[in-house]
């Protein structure tokens, strides 16, 4: 394992550590999210879906989208969402039909049992947001900001990202 010098100005390394701390949040709140949408099907009884199908479910909302769209919008990886999509299509979650101008691409969309995945998912989040907001967890910035910050290391991260390319 390559060891790096350690950063000579406090500063630097203080700002290290946060981003590092950061990086490590953002993972444990996406499982965490995961597992609390897990939580809230298994209290309901709703067993034949897993919480990252019900995530896509909710991401999808009332779009017509294909597999691509969903991976180029940051959602989801390659394999894992056409899993998802086929498994959700065939439990009867989701429409598809054939792109008419690429035939290798489909489209889905949500049937009414798709869409009442949906209305469960957005009716966690609706109690969640009045909870947080009841108990007063956010401070300044509040949500606002810290989003704003997060898609600022978001545009930061995709810029990297074509600079390798």
């Amino acid at each position: 394992m390559h060891m790096q010098a350690p950063l000579a100005d406090p500063a630097a390394r203080v700002f290290l550590d946060d981003y590092v701390e950061t990086l490590a949040l953002v993972e444990r709140l996406h499982r965490l999210l995961i597992d609390v949408i897990k939580d809230e099907f298994e209290r309901l009884g709703v067993l034949e879906l897993n919480a990252v199908q019900a995530l896509l479910l909710f991401n999808i909302g009332d779009a017509e989208v294909t597999a691509g769209e969903l991976k180029s919008r940051g959602y989801y990886q390659g394999s894992n969402v056409s899993y998802n999509l086929k498994k959700l299509v065939e439990a009867g979650y989701m429409h598809h039909q054939r792109c008419e101008i690429d035939r290798r691409a489909v489209r889905v969309r949500l049937t009414a049992k798709g869409r009442g995945i949906r209305d469960t998912v957005a009716q966690l989040f609706e109690r969640h947001a009045e909870g947080i907001a009841r108990a007063e967890l956010m401070g300044e910035p509040g949500l606002g900001g810290v989003n704003a910050a997060l898609r600022r290391v978001e545009r930061y991260w995709s810029e990297q990202i074509r600079y390798i390319y």
